[in-house]
């Protein structure tokens, strides 16, 4: 079986959940990825035989999205042309992890797709918003990567086609421990935004994970790391707690893992605030705006005792199993 895999690099966990599906992925047959977009860090091990610059994010220095930097780097002609020449029809099975070309490319080319990823959740009315929805927003989730199959993935089951995360092996095979640091990754922070609150907070040790960074340094009471996967795993293993995003996985991971969570989703971030809805529902601290007390939300999260959601990991086998089974099916 010849497997296309379209990955959206508009951040870290959309790759991270793909090389954790790969070697699965192989006992079905040969796996060729597609990858649109260029937001991401990680060092990619993937057998990536199709790339685009498609649609990538841009942040402003504080936790926002900049849209005059994103709407300007989108191409429409230059979109529609590659999702013309994208070779799926060469394929036996097409998955789409919320990529737009991909979805347009089987649109044009009349060929069938599955979502599957986090993003796929949103097609239920069931899953987490908030209590202010977005239109623009809501039309983004539902048609930027529309397939005639979805399979989605959220934190809990909120309807019948969205199962649990995909938590890597690292993380479900690892003994957590605390060591008493916090983990830090917020991606759309800029170093500024956000040291002199940690510095104000001296006797708590703090790992911030920063895509300017290109090698490990502490100074003072906070270890400066680049975004480096095996780092930020035993980090967030062995952490107190960690400050992160509205994003999806490493929420979950941290969830999975017993820890401590504060987020603070990216302002004007749709899927991030919906995200932010649902862990609030489970319980999970959320900070939407960071002022110049930052330090006093962090102290107070630290020492209040927070009821801790429990988290299932995604069976890979079974779901890509059903996803095989089911993908010629109509959708339900």
């Amino acid at each position: 079986m010849k497997i296309f895999y379209a990955i959206q690099a508009t951040g870290n966990g959309h790759i991270s959940r793909a090389m954790q599906l790969y070697p699965y992925l192989q006992q079905f047959g040969t796996v060729d990825f597609f990858m649109s977009g260029n937001n991401a860090s990680l060092a990619i091990d993937l057998p990536v035989k199709y790339r685009s610059e498609g649609c990538s994010l841009h942040y402003s220095k504080c936790g926002g999205l900049d849209y005059w930097n994103i709407a300007k780097n989108i191409k429409p002609i230059q979109i529609v042309k590659e999702a013309k020449a994208l070779p799926i029809k060469n394929y036996d099975v097409v998955i789409n992890d919320f990529d737009s070309i991909t979805s347009l490319a089987c649109k044009l080319q009349k060929v069938h797709a599955v979502q599957l990823g986090h993003q796929a959740s949103f097609v239920s009315e069931l899953t987490p918003r908030p209590e202010k929805k977005s239109v623009m927003g809501e039309l983004i989730l539902k048609h930027y990567a529309s397939a005639p199959k979805n399979i989605g993935l959220h934190f809990e089951p909120y309807d019948s086609f969205i199962l649990p995360p995909i938590i890597k092996d690292e993380i479900v095979l690892a003994n957590p421990k605390n060591l008493g640091h916090i983990t830090v990754y917020l991606p759309s922070f800029d170093k500024e935004c956000l040291e002199k609150a940690f510095r104000k907070l001296p006797q708590q040790h703090f790992h911030w994970f920063l895509h300017t960074v290109k090698e490990v340094e502490t100074i003072g009471n906070i270890t400066f790391y680049p975004v480096n996967q095996k780092d930020f795993n035993e980090s967030l293993i062995s952490c107190h707690g960690i400050i992160t995003g509205g994003g999806f996985e490493t929420p979950a991971e941290a969830l999975y893992l017993k820890k401590k969570v504060l987020s603070i989703p990216i302002l004007n971030h749709y899927e991030q605030e919906c995200n932010a809805a649902a862990l609030k529902k489970m319980g999970v601290p959320v900070v939407y705006e960071v002022g110049k007390k930052f330090e006093v939300i962090i102290e107070n999260w630290l020492n209040n005792n927070i009821v801790l959601p429990s988290m299932k990991a995604n069976n890979i086998p079974e779901t890509l199993q059903f996803l095989f089974d089911t993908y010629h099916s109509p959708n339900e």
